[in-house]
């Protein structure tokens, strides 16, 4: 399977994009503003503890304090220790080695792990733990042998510390698996060093997402990375000769007049995944619905009316549905618990077939997933983790004139608010005349099929009302002005 990476690149972000076959598999953006924080390593210092809650929130040195559960808290458990409350373990001003697991998101502040993890191009290093781990992704059992005896040859008995080889050793030679073994070694000794100061302080920053591409992104199927940008280019070239030599072959220099992303049709892809109908190619379609606690996602049969049955009309709908929806939650880079509807179907053989297409798809993401199978109502419930923003937290804010409700009052309702309004202001005030302040679509109902209700009103309450269309308003805002 053909893949190329586009990496498009400004002074104010980088965006990178992954294309299979034509298709925009996987979308990722970092703003030079507000970089993403996840497995940066720091020295925190305790400043509150909550019993109530098991956590508590350690300053690292940002505007905001980041948050440490205690199931987040490594240590060697002890037999007598193994069951000890967070107050037990834990004291304000404590000074305590932490890295990032998850991004601030809204109003949530970082979330936070005592045991440190850092990614090499073929191993990532746990210096707190002794095992060796293999990617399940290696599934030959004589490859997983071989590769773990080849680790612990290699490993120097004065070192501690654990490894876990990543997919792309699988082929990798002694003396690859010996440079990025002492350069994890050599990172690990200078963030240790660095420690012994006694403020907050970041003691070790994480690649920038140019660089993350080269290291956690490329595989044996990728043909091709374009890059925008002559400078980032050249330092991701220097950065190749260094650490992957063979990737370097595969960097190329995007210097054409029309924009990488626009030739690719990358940017058209992002407007889709920003809106809340996706549509499938056979009629049907998509609502995914994004809240703060979790994602709807709504499968509709739409204008596929089939050519043999009904089941099998509804059953190829979810089919294609469940291809969608695995490249959707990687678009969008939806996390926490997600719920998918399904069409219902009567036959337990095409909702095994549906769950097994929806796994298999899933499989191309590279972020940790749960997924169960259907419940007694017919949805597929998920979780996927969530470590940073989704597409649509990064690239919208909530709708000042709707507040994020998606809808907005009719003009008909306001009238009849407003109304309600003047009556009560008329009670309360003795004015010689009541204006109406409010938007052109509000002014024309009152002019048109209100009016009568108006003329009633201003009967009652003996006093004249003016109207007055004020062009900035929305729908929801008025103003009752006393003359």
């Amino acid at each position: 399977m053909s893949c190329e990476i586009l990496i498009n690149v400004t002074p104010q972000e980088t965006r990178v994009a992954v294309v299979e076959h034509g298709a925009v598999q996987e979308l990722h953006i970092e703003r030079t503003s507000n970089c993403g924080i996840v497995g940066n390593i720091y020295n925190g210092r305790v400043i509150r503890v909550l019993p109530g809650m098991q956590s508590a929130f350690v300053d690292i040195g940002l505007e905001r304090a980041a948050f440490l559960h205690l199931a987040d808290i490594w240590r060697l458990r002890q037999s007598e220790d193994a069951d000890k409350p967070i107050e037990q373990l834990l004291y304000e001003g404590k000074n305590i080695l932490v890295q990032v697991i998850k991004d601030s998101i809204g109003a949530k502040g970082a979330r936070l792990s005592t045991q440190v993890s850092i990614a090499g191009r073929l191993l990532v290093y746990l210096p707190q733990v002794s095992h060796i781990g293999i990617s399940q992704r290696i599934e030959d059992e004589t490859e997983r042998k071989s590769l773990r005896e080849k680790l612990k040859h290699l490993l120097p008995a004065a070192e501690e510390g654990g490894f876990i080889i990543r997919t792309v050793a699988e082929a990798a030679s002694e003396q690859d698996l010996q440079t990025d073994i002492e350069y994890l070694h050599k990172l690990w000794r200078d963030i240790k060093e660095k420690s012994l100061i006694s403020q907050p302080a970041l003691l070790y920053q994480d690649l920038n997402l140019s660089f993350r591409v080269l290291r956690d992104f490329i595989s044996d199927d990728t043909t091709r990375i374009l890059v925008d940008s002559r400078e980032t280019f050249q330092k991701m070239a220097t950065f190749a000769r260094v650490y992957m030599a063979n990737v370097v072959e595969r960097l190329d220099h995007y210097a054409g007049e029309r924009p990488l992303f626009e030739l690719y049709g990358v940017e058209d892809e992002i407007e889709k995944a920003l809106a809340r109908r996706v549509d499938l190619k056979s009629g049907g379609y998509l609502i995914i619905d994004q809240t703060e606690a979790l994602t709807t996602i709504d499968v509709n049969t739409g204008g596929f009316i089939g050519v043999r049955s009904f089941d099998d009309t509804i059953f190829k709908t979810n089919l294609e549905a469940a291809q969608v929806i695995a490249r959707q939650l990687r678009l969008r880079n939806l996390g926490g618990i997600i719920i998918i509807d399904f069409i219902d179907m009567e036959s337990a053989e095409h909702q095994n077939a549906v769950l097994s297409e929806f796994k298999k798809s899933l499989m191309k993401d590279r972020t940790h997933m749960t997924v169960n199978g259907f419940t007694a109502l017919g949805l597929v419930e998920m979780t996927r983790k969530r470590t940073r923003e989704s597409l649509a937290h990064i690239l919208c804010e909530t709708c000042p004139t709707c507040q994020g409700r998606s809808k907005v009052r009719t003009a008909q309702t306001m009238c009849y608010e407003i109304l309600r309004e003047l009556l009560r202001e008329s009670r309360q005030f003795d004015a010689r005349e009541f204006r109406i302040v409010a938007s052109q679509q509000v002014i024309d109902l009152f002019l048109d099929e209100e009016s009568q209700s108006l003329a009633q009103l201003a009967d009652f309450i003996a006093k004249p009302i003016s109207l007055q269309v004020e062009g900035t308003y929305t729908q929801e805002q008025y103003d009752l002005i006393l003359m």
